[in-house]
């Protein structure tokens, strides 16, 4: 994924100026999916605007420009989402901790998953409250709120890292000799 796809994906949803863009990435989409700020978000939209996939839909009174989406922009957004990749850029810093867990003491790796489990754990309690209201507003036939389908995945996502999470802590405290 990069950038420009993210972006892409925004724009889909209607015109957006790169403040209104740098503001998706602050909230939602960079808490949860993808980071970037409005020093990586404006040099991404000249570059988008170069090879035709944005155009300069309107400019404010203080050049404050609004982004739409072309159609060989729409074209790059739906041939990226329904790409799957070979091999997927993976870059989990839990994973990866847990890989190198045999590096920490036991007393040290029941803290790490206890963390763990407590992130997670607020996360869900985050989530689900915003997934009820999302619910309870939807109307049975119309699409989906924006965001929702994600959400969904977040909070899953959340509820097996914590369940796995609460596991690793039974099996550390069953391998460890008594006493640490």
């Amino acid at each position: 994924m990069s950038l420009r796809h993210a972006l892409l994906g925004l724009l889909a949803h209607g015109p957006a100026s790169g403040y209104d863009l740098t503001r998706a990435f602050d909230g939602s989409i960079g808490r949860y999916a993808w980071q970037a700020g409005h020093s990586r978000i404006y040099p991404e939209l000249a570059k988008m605007s170069e090879a035709g996939q944005v155009v300069v839909d309107e400019t404010g009174p203080r050049g404050r420009k609004t982004y739409a989406l072309t159609d060989d922009g729409r074209t790059e957004l739906r041939r990226w989402m329904l790409h799957w990749p070979e091999q997927a850029n993976v870059r989990d810093e839990t994973v990866l901790r847990m890989f190198l867990v045999q590096s920490l003491d036991a007393e040290d790796a029941r803290r790490l998953l206890e963390g763990i489990a407590a992130h997670c754990l607020a996360e869900i309690e985050n989530l689900r409250p915003i997934m009820e209201a999302d619910d309870a507003e939807h109307v049975p036939g119309d699409p989906l709120p924006f965001g929702r389908l994600a959400g969904e995945y977040g909070l899953r996502q959340y509820e097996a890292v914590h369940g796995w999470a609460l596991w690793s802590l039974e099996r550390l405290g069953a391998a460890a000799p008594a006493g640490t």
